[in-house]
């Protein structure tokens, strides 16, 4: 996902002004938008754990940057107190249950806040009109366009392309404007069940370099990893996603990624990445494996907690309005 240097003024743009999903390539292929709902965060870095996934699942993306001026004895403590929000029935135990509404909890509030601070920075109104979004994002296009040589005015117009068919499957009413709702699907596309398409179809553009309309393991490696020139032996992790992509990215085994295959990648039907989290928090800290965490459970393992959407990466430990 990397943009040229033109683009990437542009791209500059779409991320400080209304935070897109960055189209820029990725050190590893599951950063993409599939991942994106908890996290911008590897979960897993090869076989090794990144525990600043599970931060921004428990904290909070933004929370999490806060959370390293905070001492390891105030971070417990305000840890404690989180925990006893997320035990809803005060029996003294967090479920998986409760571990789950907290998760989803901590995601909608952020894009609650994102798309508020993105609204009011551009004083938007009621709704927002197509021409309105194109002028505050890219300027000018016509003027723009002029300024580009040939093959980077099509990149340009490209991008351009991308953003209406995105406006337009966000545009739930059809009535050419976006509401706050709707530009907040607009802005998080990866959140709505209306979305995956045009996520789907974004992905296979950025990734399928020759443009046959499906994605080759070439592609899908290159994607995520590219060969250094000194002859180093490939990583083991990236022999590992060619294993994934004949084994299970490419059902049908014909060699290629189509576009349903895509989407079970990106966004697969069957997995519940909040769900997953909880499962996995719950597993790496229930000592008793009881299924459920006691508070000292969670505190015992402050270091997975303050890394995780829990705490949405460590912010909810600072904010007042968590207590």
């Amino acid at each position: 996902m990397k943009c040229l240097a033109y683009a990437s003024l542009v791209c500059l743009l779409l991320v400080v002004t209304f935070a897109k999903p960055a189209e820029k390539q990725d050190e590893n292929q599951s950063k993409r938008v599939k991942e994106v709902k908890l996290s911008d965060e590897e979960h897993f870095e090869g076989k090794e754990h990144n525990v600043d996934y599970d931060h921004d699942a428990f904290l909070g993306e933004e929370e999490a940057k806060t959370f390293q001026n905070l001492s390891p004895d105030e971070s417990r403590k305000r840890l404690g107190m989180i925990v006893d929000k997320i035990d809803e029935d005060k029996d003294g135990f967090v479920t998986e249950d409760e571990l789950k509404k907290w998760i989803e909890h901590q995601q909608s509030q952020y894009l609650e806040e994102h798309t508020q601070q993105t609204w009011a920075s551009n004083k938007f109104q009621t709704t927002i009109e197509w021409d309105e979004y194109l002028q505050s994002t890219f300027g000018e296009v016509e003027e723009e366009l002029v300024k580009l040589p040939e093959n980077e005015r099509m990149d340009f117009a490209k991008m351009v392309r991308r953003d209406k068919a995105r406006w337009a499957s966000a545009d739930e009413n059809k009535d050419g404007v976006l509401s706050r709702e709707e530009f907040t699907a607009f802005l998080h596309p990866e959140n709505y069940d209306r979305m995956r398409e045009v996520v789907v179809l974004e992905t296979l553009e950025d990734v399928d370099k020759n443009g046959d309309g499906q994605i080759s393991l070439e592609e899908y490696i290159g994607d995520m990893y590219r060969e250094n020139n000194d002859g180093a032996e490939e990583p083991e992790w990236v022999k590992t996603e060619r294993e994934q992509f004949s084994q299970f990215r490419d059902k049908n085994h014909d060699g290629f990624m189509d576009l349903q295959e895509v989407g079970e990648w990106i966004l697969p039907t069957e997995y519940d990445h909040v769900e997953a989290e909880a499962k996995h928090l719950i597993f790496d800290s229930d000592k008793d494996k009881d299924k459920k965490l006691t508070k000292q459970e969670i505190i015992d393992n402050y270091d997975l907690f303050v890394g995780s959407q829990a705490t949405n990466y460590g912010e909810s430990l600072q904010r007042h309005d968590e207590f």
